[in-house]
């Protein structure tokens, strides 16, 4: 792969080799290793466990052996998307990065910098032996972006230190004490197909191309989700109309808003024209409604081959109901921190799972356990009043904030030294790994920082450099200072 020169060179030049290894989430078995080598070679303690998370262990630099360990804590996994028209497979092709002004981009696919980025400044501490620090522990955990499995099944061995520091957040010169947990709801419909009436006419429906994002950290900007404005439309056409449902899709991951939804229907041959209006005028609202988070949305309507078969009616309308009464976006916003979402939903995917069956993914947020628990309850009913069957799994704790942190006050000392600011202290609505490591070791004192990041979870995903470089030199800076135990 092309060599980018940009600082520090150390970190993104191991930010490059992990980009040629495959890393999607529950496939870090060749990243697992490759850290697992990394750690050896440089002549490390190195230890993994069942599920593949591998714990490093530098020691001290000479005169700083009384200081405070530190974890340097980031997940090897990625979010897998790509552009419908790119060819890419995330299990053995690499991904291919390249500068667009200060921005690090890939083509047509999720960079991984979220939280590649993390992994790479870890290597390049690790590899860097005139650093001066204390104890340094480097955790790289496995399946953070799905349920974060690799945290719940992190065994004590590899939870060592006094200091937590996250790499894996997103806005450089912000500092975080806090995230939210969250749960996950499957809605599985299972239906009969019928025979399509002779007459129809078949139509393709196609929304493309939005701005998508993180379920968490994105929730708040009124971005369209694909699903929903999907079911919108059908639920129009079903009430003026009716209509045979061929096939629908929409979305992939349980963590990104979806960018896109398409489906197959079949409408009364003398209801085409009306239709396509129908339609036109839907794309013409939506496209007022989110004039500002959406200007490259794609919508289509094109004539398809016949198919012989629809899904049985009588499901069709209760599956339609229930996916326009599940809530999607802001459910409420914290009392207590000033911006801060408290509570929010993501009406996240839906795709076949078997040829007579249908899956509905959604994932529910909230800082407040109770609050996370009532609306994954109330997207459940929803479901379970439109026939689903439904599976609520992949909980997960908040993490409580702590304003007297003494990492925190060094932290927020360290920044504004090196750049004359002060940084933001902030909780964040996505879910990190720290409430799971607190419930393994209470005692440990953490915040979660990294460079700046746009678009992740989305084809669009960009890494600044610049933020990359500031945010780098002020790990070093901390990691000098830890105070002694």
């Amino acid at each position: 792969m092309e060599k980018l020169n940009i600082k520090p060179e150390s970190l993104f030049g191991y930010f490059m080799q992990i980009c040629e290894i495959p890393r999607g989430s529950k496939n870090e078995a060749q990243i697992s290793s490759f850290l697992y080598d990394f750690g050896k070679g440089l002549g490390y303690e190195t230890l993994t466990d069942s599920v593949g998370n591998v714990l490093i262990k530098k020691p001290a630099y000479p005169g700083y052996e009384d200081r405070k360990t530190v974890i340097l804590q980031s997940h090897m996994d990625m979010v897998c998307d790509k552009r419908p028209d790119v060819e890419h497979d995330f299990k053995k092709d690499p991904i291919r990065p390249y500068l667009d002004g200060e921005w690090l981009r890939a083509q047509g696919t999720t960079l991984g910098g979220d939280n590649g980025v993390g992994v790479a400044a870890a290597m390049a501490v690790l590899a860097d032996k005139s650093l001066k620090h204390g104890p340094v522990n480097c955790l790289f955990t496995v399946d953070e972006e799905t349920s974060l499995t690799g945290a719940a099944a992190l065994s004590s061995e590899l939870l060592q230190g006094d200091i937590l520091l996250n790499l894996d957040s997103e806005d450089e010169g912000e500092i975080f004490i806090g995230c939210a947990g969250g749960v996950c709801n499957y809605a599985e419909f299972a239906h009969t197909w019928v025979d399509v009436p002779d007459g129809m006419f078949f139509v393709k429906i196609d929304i493309n191309n939005l701005t998508g994002g993180h379920s968490g950290d994105d929730i708040n900007k009124n971005r369209a989700n694909a699903n929903k404005l999907l079911n919108r439309f059908l639920c129009r056409v079903q009430a003026k109309y009716g209509l045979y449902l061929c096939d629908i899709s929409g979305g992939s991951f349980h963590n990104a808003i979806p960018r896109d939804a398409s489906a197959v229907i079949a409408v009364k041959s003398q209801d085409k024209e009306p239709v396509r209006v129908e339609f036109n005028l839907f794309a013409a609202e939506v496209q007022n409604e989110y004039a500002v988070t959406e200007p490259s949305a794609r919508f289509t309507m094109q004539s398809c081959d016949p198919v012989e078969r629809a899904m049985e009616p009588a499901m069709v309308d209760r599956f339609l109901k229930a996916m326009n009464a599940v809530f999607n976006g802001v459910f409420a916003m914290s009392q207590d921190v000033p911006g801060l979402v408290e509570t929010s939903s993501n009406l996240a995917s839906v795709k076949r799972i078997a040829d007579d069956r249908l899956l509905v993914t959604t994932s529910q947020r909230s800082s407040i356990e109770s609050s996370r628990d009532d609306v994954s309850d109330a997207v459940r009913a929803a479901f379970e009043l439109g026939g689903a069957t439904v599976e609520t799994k992949g909980k997960y704790t908040g993490w409580k904030p702590n304003t007297k942190s003494e990492i925190l006050k060094l932290a927020c000392e360290t920044y504004k030294e090196l750049f004359g600011a002060d940084a933001k202290v902030r909780a964040i609505h996505a879910g990190l790994e720290c409430g799971l490591f607190l419930e393994k070791a209470p005692h440990l004192d953490m915040i979660s920082f990294g460079p700046t990041m746009r678009g992740v979870h989305s084809p669009d995903e960009k890494l600044n450099v610049p933020s990359t470089e500031r945010w780098w030199r002020h790990m070093l800076v901390m990691l000098e200072r830890i105070p002694s135990k």
